[in-house]
């Protein structure tokens, strides 16, 4: 290939950017095709269209996955600012148009989404039934991380937030709840101190989940290195491996209702309490198009409701 400078960059697309954009962030050709509705063969079209129009190598092909090089790193970042530069744009020509109908993405932790948002998903759409909702599921810190970096619009993570120039909504705050074997010693317990902790197999969230740097974090303060035997994205799936004597786990009281107890016993954990807070967050410095303002503002309200079955809830900046 010839090298980096050679082509022009103007020469690019705001569509080749994005199918850029999504290979990056999914180290895959299928599943950014998946997540764009294209075809797989149409986005390897695309992106072997712009290296030999850029003159440069993007992708190292590393058995299924895909790594940026060097020159693909580069372009992506100023491609993420050119799209996002185009996003606003035509958000704010559709205000001007006053048409109220858009697209957000929004990002979910998997143990979040089936029990705070179909509800207010279900009754956003019935009121603006043009307003398409594209949701993605990751980790809290994944979530966090791609909202700051302006993938998506609107996430749901674990406050507080680590990323600078977040606005949040927490709408829930709760506590995490021991979760041990039915023939566990300390399975007739009402109340267990982490500490005594330290000698167990735990099974965790994986590392892209606040919950897992918690969770090790107040080990160690509490004097102890967590063995971790097995880490999972589901948490059906951990309180699974609790249930058969795999190890045992911290889940949120939310997780905790959904459990059911007759395979497992549920304490208190205290000394430390470790408390789990969710929020939603968005950028603060950056144009919101109708659709995200009025996603925000409606589940600030479904969420603030008695009904919602969310735990302690305040307000705080606003769209």
């Amino acid at each position: 290939m010839e090298k980096a400078g050679k082509r022009s960059w103007l020469t690019v697309d705001v569509r080749q950017m994005q199918c850029l954009i999504e290979v990056a962030r999914l180290k895959s050709f299928t599943k950014a095709a998946d997540a764009l509705y294209i075809t797989q063969p149409s986005i390897s079209k695309t992106i072997k269209g712009m290296e030999e129009e850029l003159g440069v190598v993007l992708f190292d092909r590393v058995g299924k996955r895909v790594e940026l090089t060097d020159a693909g790193q580069l372009i992506v970042a100023q491609a993420q600012q050119i799209v996002a530069s185009f996003q606003n744009l035509t958000a704010e020509l559709d205000d001007l148009r006053n048409l109220k109908r858009g697209h957000i993405r929004i990002g979910l932790p998997p143990m979040v989404g089936s029990s705070f948002f179909p509800r207010v998903i279900g009754q956003f759409h019935q009121r603006y039934p043009e307003i398409t909702i594209q949701l993605f599921e990751d980790g809290a810190k994944k979530v966090e991380s791609d909202v700051a970096d302006g993938l998506l619009e609107v996430g749901v993570v674990v406050l507080p937030t680590v990323q600078e120039g977040l606005s949040s909504f927490p709408f829930v705050e709760e506590k995490l709840k021991l979760v041990v074997p039915t023939d566990h010693p300390l399975a007739d317990r009402k109340r267990v101190e982490l500490h005594e902790l330290a000698e167990e197999g735990f099974v965790l969230f994986r590392e892209d989940f606040t919950l897992h740097d918690r969770i090790i974090g107040e080990c160690k303060k509490a004097g102890f290195q967590p063995r971790v035997i097995y880490e999972s994205s589901q948490w059906d799936l951990i309180s699974e491996m609790v249930a058969v004597g795999l190890g045992i786990t911290l889940l949120p009281e939310t997780i905790c209702r959904e459990i059911d107890e007759e395979r497992v016993r549920i304490l208190s954990l205290i000394h430390p309490v470790i408390p789990w807070k969710l929020g939603l967050v968005w950028r603060e410095d950056r144009y919101l198009s109708f659709a995200t303002r009025e996603w925000i503002r409606f589940a600030q309200e479904v969420l603030s409701s008695p009904s919602s079955g969310s735990g302690e809830m305040r307000r705080s900046k606003k769209p």
